[in-house]
């Protein structure tokens, strides 16, 4: 009779219950959550607080971006009115002007804007928001250019140095903003602490406004005839806009 084998494989154990966490251990646990949230809070925190100032200047740059367009616009005019009447605008090209275009425009050279209009009158500016900067007391034209409409008060945002030639020294300055109306000094709280400065040569660069209001080139203020930028020939008068 023949007897029958079996064999018994053995079966794993069933894994033992993990011990219940300690209490010290259920602390520590929470107590590294807390840490752990309160660091993600503090990055939050911390970007917020950095990117502050970004947010900021992102609305002044285009204000900037603006006034900088703006400004070489306005220097092409001033170079073509340059080669037609043989100078920049000012005083002494009033007469001229009236003359050649029989403009009903008031034409002056107390203000920016009363030399600024020679522009239109001349028919090489067809736009008059062209001279539109973003600064206090300034409105956008609105592009109307007949008489006592064109550069109306609060009107025009630069200032204009009026008296230059074109020769000389190509750094010169010849329409800034954003001037204190009566005064040498800028405004440092417009277009990001920057002075938007249209040169000679009709390049248009943005120029950080010190402390005192100044511009500096050279360790002097720039708009001060002694400045080595300028020339004994340079005369120019500051007209600010209105």
């Amino acid at each position: 009779m023949k007897s029958t084998v079996v064999t018994m494989q053995a079966q794993p154990l069933p894994d033992a219950p993990a011990p219940p966490a300690s209490e010290a251990a259920l602390l520590s646990q929470k107590k590294w959550k807390w840490l752990w949230g309160l660091g993600v809070v503090s990055v939050v925190l911390l970007y917020l607080l950095l990117s502050a100032p970004m947010v900021i200047r992102s609305h002044r740059k285009p204000d900037q971006a603006e006034a900088v367009s703006n400004a070489r616009q306005i220097g092409i005019a001033l170079f073509e009115f340059d080669s037609e009447f043989g100078k920049f605008p000012d005083a002494s090209t009033v007469a001229a002007v009236q003359a050649k275009t029989e403009t009903d425009l008031e034409l002056g050279k107390k203000s920016s804007n009363e030399i600024f209009r020679q522009l239109i009158s001349a028919e090489i500016v067809q736009d008059e928001r062209i001279f539109y900067a973003k600064i206090d007391r300034i409105r956008k034209p609105d592009g109307v250019v007949s008489k006592g409409e064109a550069l109306k008060k609060g009107e025009c945002g630069f200032s204009y140095l009026a008296g230059l030639c074109s020769e000389g020294n190509p750094s010169r300055p010849l329409i800034v903003t954003p001037l204190i109306p009566g005064t040498d000094r800028f405004d440092p709280t417009k277009f990001d602490g920057k002075a938007i400065v249209l040169k000679m040569n009709n390049s248009v660069t943005s120029m950080p406004i010190a402390k005192d209001g100044h511009v500096m080139m050279f360790g002097k203020n720039l708009l001060d005839p002694t400045n080595p930028v300028w020339s004994a020939s340079d005369k120019f008068v500051i007209t600010w806009p209105e």
